[in-house]
């Protein structure tokens, strides 16, 4: 049965009993239906050096930022602020302002997301392990505060064959 409902966002309780979230919106520049079984950061036992209430991330996040970064989900593809941004400078977490991506290593990659072939430093994102919809993904999230950016696939560009599929709005960007 539903459990609650706030702002377009209705909550059900699965049999499974893990509570899952569906989100349900018609205009085009707004996010598509997802279903997700954690809302938390990637990894609840890692202890980020920025750390907040949720109280306090839903007052600096607008709800889309929260949706995506704290709940993990998914932005609407070709519909991001930074998708076709082509200015130079880098591109920051949104939540915490720590870079993540320089725009020297991005690329279009066709998917309707800004894509990058690596992170800004190695250790500037982390990554865990993502099975949820029925496959196996990459999750990618920020290392300073644990707010989901996106994912990271295998079939990248040269030189480093991955692709760093990130939701343009986790993303600050400072033109250089």
């Amino acid at each position: 049965g539903i459990n609650a409902e706030y702002g377009g966002i209705k909550e059900f309780e699965m049999l499974s009993s893990l509570t899952r979230r569906a989100f349900y919106f018609n205009k085009p520049n707004q996010f598509i239906r997802s279903w997700w079984g954690s809302s938390s950061p990637s990894d609840p036992k890692k202890s980020y050096p920025i750390q907040k209430t949720e109280e306090e991330w839903k007052k600096i996040l607008t709800k889309e930022q929260y949706y995506v970064c704290r709940e993990k989900g998914t932005e609407r593809a070709f519909t991001g602020k930074y998708y076709k941004n082509k200015a130079s400078g880098i591109y920051s977490c949104v939540g915490c302002g720590a870079e993540l991506f320089r725009s020297s290593d991005k690329f279009d990659s066709g998917t309707g997301w800004p894509s990058f072939v690596r992170p800004f430093k190695e250790d500037s994102v982390d990554q865990e392990v993502d099975s949820t919809f029925g496959m196996v993904r990459t999750e990618v999230t920020c290392s300073s505060c644990g707010s989901h950016l996106g994912h990271v696939f295998e079939d990248g560009p040269k030189p480093t064959g991955q692709r760093y599929c990130i939701n343009s709005v986790c993303l600050n960007f400072k033109e250089e």
